[in-house]
């Protein structure tokens, strides 16, 4: 308890990511590609013999920490700190570990290892918000709600249709992440300044041994690109837009959370709200949105982390400069982390969501009487009004109603000091048949339909390995 220790691990991560990022995996991986490199060295003629190549493999996960960092201690040098502790359990094979190789072979191939296998961990978690999006859009296409513009009452839309504004979102999300995944390139095996000088004289000058042995190496871990050159390490935009990647997550999340939370306070929609969960230390009655704002603050910290990855990206030198490497080990996983996270609370939202219709139906019925006025006015001119007389007839009833409503705080006596005028022509019994307001809300529904069906449902049908997830909040 004595010293900091990570909220993200501690209190928002799933293990899946955190496992993603951890010493173990990392460094397991690093084994794994010097395996695979002695592997292939030997296939194309190395004299690398069977027995080192079993010994590598007997040992790749039996690692020790503490001598790993008193070797690094002593070399200033991650790396060759564990080259060393790997060749002390595997003696025989010390002399070929890491052969031709520097040391963006391992650090930077796992980095990329751990973008794709990380963006896979989040895909499957957009993929069931998207999922739990797209059955509330659903289920609540047909009932009207106030429209917001500046946060002020507008022409009704559906809960529905606002769902798909939250979808659209992440319909731009996953695209830019299956992208993202398709184009994304392994680094391979490049040399100190991407030239492969060291593997000249390795295979006596064969360049096509070098070419087999990067994209050999590549399509075992899973890559079928590869960058055509390098410096020595690979272009460090990957991480740039990477992180640009969660940030646009971050940003869709946010969004989401700030309707969310207006909502709330309008009580038309909640969050879940546990039995014993405590609201307030103070006011016993509160019911705070804890986990939209939770999503709101991760994800201003995601997209803060954007300006990072571009700083580093624009500001390498050459063939290689190390300002980037501490910069990436704080940037690029807790990025993930954050997003993890937000997109974990985001699915345990989904999964409790509570919609509240009457309260909904009272904000309409408090605001639809303004709005009906230019349907008034229409019938009036129909019936032979004159319309610019009509218009004063009806914006004097509206500001006397407005009064009502927001200096005496009542109810809304627009419609019914229309109807005691007798002055006005219009069919009264017709003005309130025409005050459903299912009436106002246009094409909402259908436009939710076509929206799921035509642009989510394919998206959901191409990933529904991926649907269904547990979405407990950690903390």
């Amino acid at each position: 308890m004595n010293s900091y220790k990570n909220p993200l691990e501690e209190r928002y991560s799933s293990e899946e990511m955190l496992f993603n990022f951890s010493h173990n995996n990392k460094f397991r991986t690093w084994r794994k590609l010097w395996i695979a490199l002695a592997e292939i060295e030997k296939d194309l003629g190395l004299e690398i013999t069977d027995e080192q190549i079993a010994e590598l493999k007997a040992n790749a996960e039996n690692i020790d920490y503490d001598k790993a960092a008193e070797y690094e201690k002593k070399f200033r040098h991650d790396v060759m700190a564990h080259v060393h502790t790997y060749g002390d359990v595997a003696p025989s094979a010390k002399g070929i570990i890491h052969l031709g190789a520097t040391s963006a072979f391992v650090g930077d191939n796992t980095d990329l290892i751990q973008i794709r296998d990380g963006l896979l961990i989040l895909k499957k978690k957009l993929v069931n918000v998207m999922k739990g999006l797209a059955d509330f859009a659903i289920q609540y296409k047909d009932l009207p709600t106030l429209g917001f513009t500046h946060f002020q009452p507008a022409q009704l839309t559906t809960v529905g249709k606002r769902a798909t504004l939250w979808l659209q979102s992440l319909v731009l999300d996953i695209e830019e992440l299956d992208f993202f995944l398709e184009t994304l390139r392994f680094r391979g095996v490049k040399g100190t300044t991407g030239t492969a000088a060291s593997f000249l004289e390795l295979f006596n000058g064969d360049y096509s041994k070098v070419k087999h042995l990067d994209k050999e190496l590549s399509k075992r871990f899973g890559f079928e690109k590869v960058f055509g050159v390098s410096g020595q390490t690979y272009d460090r935009k990957i991480d740039a837009k990477v992180v640009a990647l969660l940030g646009n997550i971050a940003q869709s999340a946010h969004k989401f959370t700030n309707d969310l939370r207006l909502l709330q306070n309008l009580k038309e929609i909640e969050e879940p709200f546990e039995k014993n969960q405590i609201g307030s230390s103070a006011m016993a009655y509160k019911r705070n949105p804890m986990r939209s704002e939770r999503i709101g603050a991760l994800a201003k910290y995601v997209m803060s982390l954007t300006t990072s990855s571009a700083m580093v990206a624009s500001t390498q030198w050459f063939e290689r400069t190390l300002d980037d490497s501490a910069n990436k080990r704080l940037t690029i996983p807790q990025a993930f982390l954050a997003v993890d996270a937000i997109l974990l609370i985001w699915n345990n939202i989904m999964n409790g969501i509570v919609v509240y219709p009457n309260r909904i139906n009272k904000h309409i019925e408090e605001e639809l009487p303004f709005m009906a006025t230019e349907y008034i006015i229409m019938e009036e001119v129909k019936a032979g009004g004159d319309r610019q007389e009509i218009h004063e007839v009806i914006r004097v009833h509206s500001m006397e109603a407005s009064k009502k409503v927001k200096v005496e705080g009542k109810e809304n006596d627009l419609i019914e000091r229309i109807l005691n005028d007798d002055s006005l022509k219009l069919d009264k019994s017709k003005l309130k048949e025409v005050l459903d307001p299912k009436n106002f809300i246009g094409f909402a529904p259908i436009q939710t339909e076509e929206f799921v069906k035509n642009e989510v449902q394919p998206i959901l049908d191409q990933n529904k390995d991926l649907i269904g997830l547990e979405a407990d909040l950690k903390v």
